[in-house]
């Protein structure tokens, strides 16, 4: 296990300091007695907690190698000392998020099942960014063509061939060029949130308000227009 440096433990200090309040310890008696062992060592305040965080964050770089390894096919130019770092890194990553959201564990499954996620999450993120790296993220329309349907009969095709100028219209005229970029980036272009998030120096959370308020100004402007919808203007 790599050794954190001294900030990220007095971080981690803090996180666990925090979410060892009586209220969130009361709950824990709902809980099965692995995660209520988990959680009341994570939350000691003697070496207890040092030696539960090396075992969490063994369990979570666990998560991340496995994560990394299913997604290796996919990035193909990258080695094996780059992967490893990517999930150690996550695993780090995860830890830090497990330990600031320690009161949001309510026992819907085992804590060790309930942290896992956090490192599949945490390694996915980081390969789609690694992915991206160095590759320029298109915020003008490259793929209307995906939209459309081929084989249609004429009059059909020259319908859709109307309905997708309108959008392109529509997107032009009633979007402000930030949900025109966010909408054409993630709904067209297929750019992951995390990906353009980070190259907009900006969040998950934000990207995804202006995404759907973007998708809602074009849905009424097209029913104004008695215009059908396509599945990308649709809510996921």
């Amino acid at each position: 296990m790599s050794i954190l440096d001294p900030a990220t433990v007095e971080v981690m200090e803090a996180l666990v300091s925090r979410s060892a309040s009586p209220a969130s310890l009361a709950s824990d008696t709902s809980l099965d007695a692995e995660s209520r062992e988990w959680l009341r060592s994570l939350r000691a305040a003697d070496g207890t907690r040092d030696a539960a965080i090396a075992r969490l964050r063994a369990l979570l770089l666990r998560g991340a190698r496995f994560e990394v390894a299913r997604r290796r096919p996919t990035l193909p130019h990258l080695r094996g000392n780059e992967l490893d770092d990517i999930a150690t890194e996550a695993a780090d990553d995860a830890l830090m998020s497990v330990l600031r959201r320690l009161d949001d564990f309510r026992g819907a499954s085992r804590f060790t099942t309930w942290v896992y996620k956090f490192a599949l999450l945490e390694a996915a993120v980081k390969l789609r960014k690694r992915a991206w790296q160095g590759r320029e993220v298109p915020l003008e329309p490259e793929g209307w063509g995906l939209l459309s349907s081929a084989g249609l009969e004429p009059d059909a095709e020259a319908e859709q061939r109307e309905l997708l100028e309108t959008v392109q219209g529509a997107i032009a005229e009633v979007l402000t060029s930030h949900q025109r970029s966010v909408l054409v980036a993630l709904a067209l272009n297929g750019v992951p949130i995390d990906v353009l998030a980070e190259r907009l120096n900006t969040n998950r959370g934000a990207l995804y308000k202006t995404l759907h308020d973007a998708r809602r100004k074009l849905r009424k402007h097209l029913i104004e227009r008695g215009l059908a919808l396509d599945e990308w203007l649709e809510e996921k």
